[in-house]
């Protein structure tokens, strides 16, 4: 079975999206449209997701996800359900997948296979994993977290009603106290 991949540079203006041609007993062409870049180094740079940027290292045959800006608990879980993803599509190794030398970093080894290039059903399997991210990377999702934590249904809060102040809260005194760590003197 072989793949084909075609990909076209931004640059150009009616640019086509990227093509696969899985050739075998069913040809099957797949489409799908990825904001990637090469390194110097050969290596395969993904920015599509909001979050976290990824990255194929071909030599080494490894993926890499970190954070974007500030890592996080929300970029720690993109990296892990796009590993988890990976795994299960049978494209990274299981016992492989751990922190990188980035802090806030994942990364895993690819699988060996000698029937397919691995390189390009990784970039497939990864555009296949953002589409089903979509719903996370909509604006309307930040607002649905908002709303979820300043809003809570009844299940998730409390109704304290009203909460009278008191001039001394809490068992510290803060007037009239002996203070021997201070000289001796009265605190204020």
């Amino acid at each position: 079975m072989a793949v084909n991949v075609k990909i076209v540079s931004k640059l150009e203006p009616k640019a086509k999206p990227v093509t696969v041609t899985v050739k075998g007993p069913k040809i099957e062409v797949v489409e799908y449209k990825l904001d990637m870049r090469r390194t110097l180094s050969g290596d395969i740079m993904i920015f599509d997701h909001k979050e976290i940027d990824i990255i194929i290292l071909v030599e080494k045959k490894k993926v890499v996800a970190f954070a974007k800006d500030s890592v996080s608990e929300i970029t720690y879980g993109a990296e892990k359900r796009l590993f988890d993803y990976l795994k299960r599509k049978g494209i990274i190794q299981f016992d492989s997948i751990e922190g990188g030398s980035l802090h806030g970093s994942l990364q895993g080894m690819l699988l060996e296979s000698k029937e397919v290039d691995n390189i390009k059903i990784t970039l497939y399997e990864v555009s296949q994993w953002l589409q089903s991210e979509k719903p996370f990377l909509e604006d309307e999702y930040q607002e649905v977290v908002d709303d979820y934590l300043l809003h809570p249904d009844e299940e998730m809060s409390t109704d304290l009603g009203e909460v009278p102040h008191e001039e001394e809260k809490g068992s510290i005194l803060q007037r009239g106290l002996f203070a021997p760590y201070l000289y001796g003197k009265y605190t204020y």
